[in-house]
């Protein structure tokens, strides 16, 4: 048992990130048992109570673990390959390098280097697209469970418009992800959900027949509690081969959703430029959009209309997108999203500190159905938390010494944190290490400071 003291910034309440609510708690505490938030207050009433060990994080501010809803664990090593949209950029920079994960060996390096990418900036939670073999995926899931992150991904699977190496059948797809879910997916047990979950990954429908789609559909059905994930609209260049290999579907999204697998387990990446049945769909059937800011702009795939997402009841939360996207950095998408919805002027949607704040925390809770478990600090949560402390001279230390309010001090984390910045992070309670260890300071009161 722990008594966590510190400021806590969080957005608890609110199904979309757009008119977000902070709340603030200064010289507060938590208090963690077996890793849940059993109680919540100020320092004075908590620390009157319990005779606890304390952790004291009030040199900084203490922000719920971040949640990335896309990102690419076997594109690590091409971060930066800027100057190509989508399609060139695949053959070029993305594909080459996936390939050469059929190497066990190389696979176990680039998943070392992945987790530790997230850890290192305050990622706790992420829908990951695994990779195209069974082995690697079978390393990124032993690297997670080694770490400790929450992780739900899966086996990328196409048949069609990639390089040989990278293609698959139906039949093989269903059986390879058959067997990874029987060795990793944690079906959610009673008040909690394992650490590891299934995810269903079609790489694009540019690369999957109706075959393998049905595939896809079947695997869902057959693993409980397991999630879907692709990729959809993301450039006008993708939208108009799709069409191509799908002339009887109405659209992009009907190529996933007459094959059943659009629903609210359901994770769609991009949605740069869609149409507005299909964003009816979408918010019909419950789906949510990963909204990768960083990639968009990289690409060149187009600013992504937040807005027209918002008006028709699409859930919208954020993904890094690494290796198109700029790093793993969460603080860095939500300030790219900002970014793009103000050179959007009035076509754009206006984003607050706390709408930033939401998407990189609940929203993406919300679109993995964790929304009971992460997302927030509230009582009955897991203490799944970053610790941001700049050191002295940074600018982000400047900047929250001069903050005239926690709304301004949220805006200063987005435009200038970053990884350098992240001074430590839980997991359910426990230490998550990445590329550093959690640091020990003299704040430390009386005992252990693990929760």
């Amino acid at each position: 048992m722990t008594i966590v003291r510190g400021t806590f910034l969080d957005t608890p309440t609110g199904e979309s990130a757009v008119g977000a609510e902070l709340r603030v708690a200064t010289d507060a505490a938590l208090r963690v048992v077996e890793g849940t938030i059993v109680e919540r207050g100020s320092w004075a009433e908590l620390s009157g109570r319990h005779a606890d060990d304390v952790l004291d994080l009030r040199e900084g501010l203490v922000l719920p673990g971040l949640v990335d809803t896309h990102v690419h664990y076997p594109q690590v090593r091409v971060i930066g390959g800027l100057g190509l949209p989508l399609l060139e950029w695949l053959d070029a920079v993305a594909l080459p390098e996936e390939a050469r994960l059929a190497s066990t060996d190389h696979a176990r390096a680039v998943a070392t280097e992945f987790v530790s990418g997230l850890a290192a900036s305050g990622t706790t939670t992420a829908l990951v697209f695994g990779a195209h073999f069974a082995s690697a995926v079978d390393v990124l899931f032993e690297e997670v469970e080694r770490v400790g992150l929450r992780v739900t991904a899966g086996l990328v699977v196409s048949d069609r418009g990639l390089p040989e190496p990278l293609l698959t059948t139906p039949e093989r797809a269903y059986d390879e992800s058959i067997a990874l879910a029987r060795r990793w997916h944690r079906p959610v047990s009673p008040g909690r959900a394992g650490r590891t979950r299934y995810a269903v990954t079609p790489r694009f429908s540019y690369g999957a027949s109706d075959e393998l789609l049905e595939s896809c559909q079947a695997v869902l059905k057959d693993v409980p509690g397991s999630r879907f994930t692709s990729h959809v609209n993301e450039s006008q260049a993708e939208i108009a081969s799709v069409a191509t290999l799908f002339p009887d579907a109405i659209d992009y999204v009907d190529t996933y959703d007459r094959h059943g697998v659009i629903g609210p387990s359901s994770v769609l990446a991009h949605d740069v430029h869609p149409t507005d049945r299909e964003l009816r769909v979408l918010a019909g059937q419950g789906a949510t959009v990963a909204h990768c800011p960083t990639s968009n702009a990289a690409l060149g795939s187009g600013p992504f209309p937040l807005g027209d997402h918002v008006r028709h009841g699409v859930r919208v939360s954020l993904g890094s997108d690494v290796g198109a996207g700029t790093g793993f950095s969460l603080f860095k998408e939500g300030l790219q999203a900002y970014f793009t919805q103000q050179l959007l002027g009035d076509a754009g949607q206006p984003l607050a500190p706390a709408d930033l704040l939401h998407l990189v925390t609940r929203s993406g809770a919300l679109a993995l159905g964790l929304d009971g478990e992460v997302g927030d600090l509230s009582v009955g949560k897991a203490f799944d938390a970053l610790w941001l402390r700049p050191s002295a001279t940074s600018p982000l230390a400047l900047a929250l010494r001069h903050a005239g309010s926690a709304t301004e001090a949220v805006a200063r984390v987005f435009a200038l944190a970053g990884p350098a910045d992240v001074a430590g992070v839980w997991v359910a309670g426990h230490p998550v290490m990445g590329e550093h260890d959690t640091p020990e300071h003299d704040t430390h009161e009386r005992g252990t400071r693990r929760p």
